[in-house]
């Protein structure tokens, strides 16, 4: 899971949550609006220094601004905990959503702030014009060694979303799932729940074990 560092668009995906980009990107374009926010999100790190530092606050703001318009957190919570969603609450699936995301970006926050000068280079894309669920396949060069990268997005009625990225030939959402499932199998739903506010409050106090 410490492969997910290499992805600038990271910890991926989440709820629209209607906040302006300071640049506009074409989300009808699934390739193009990619490397385009990958590029924003590099380049903002590369200035900012302290997101380079890793401050949380800047760098859960950088996700909430340049990454979360763009992706769908909540489909990608839906599909990591399977057919438990349907028997969850709204409550519990807000909940959920919440903290999934809180441990994503507190994760990966120390390995955004690594991002110096990789290298990204992109496959050619290939869909079909009326493909509603399609990939998009990079690779990052990182210290000299090349790091499989691939964004998964379906179609929506206000354009394309990220929902899965897979590194290394890992998917994001299949590597929660097994998680995810052992979790509610113990405690329901909100075993799930008080597993990921723990863990949450633990990465908060700096223990990562």
């Amino acid at each position: 899971m410490k492969k997910f560092f290499l992805f600038p668009l990271f910890a991926m995906f989440f709820a629209m949550t209607g906040v302006a980009s300071a640049q506009t990107v074409d989300t009808s374009d699934p390739d193009a609006m990619v490397k385009s926010i990958t590029q924003q999100v590099m380049d903002q790190i590369r200035g900012d220094k302290s997101i380079q530092a890793g401050d949380l606050d800047k760098i859960t703001q950088l996700v909430n601004e340049k990454i979360l318009p763009y992706t769908d957190f909540r489909r990608t919570t839906q599909l990591a905990m399977g057919r438990n969603w349907r028997t969850a609450t709204p409550d519990q699936q807000a909940k959920v959503i919440e903290q999934f995301k809180m441990l994503l970006i507190r994760t990966y926050a120390g390995a955004l702030a690594q991002v110096r000068d990789q290298q990204i280079q992109y496959k050619p894309f290939r869909a079909n014009p009326d493909d509603t669920d399609v990939v998009v396949r990079s690779t990052v060069m990182n210290n000299g060694q090349p790091i499989e990268l691939d964004y998964r997005l379906y179609k929506t009625p206000q354009g394309w979303r990220v929902y899965d990225i897979n590194v290394l030939g890992a998917w994001l959402i299949q590597a929660y799932q097994q998680q995810f499932q052992e979790k509610i199998q113990q405690g329901g739903v909100d075993g799930l729940i008080q597993f990921l506010t723990q863990r949450n409050q633990q990465l908060a106090a700096g223990k990562t074990s």
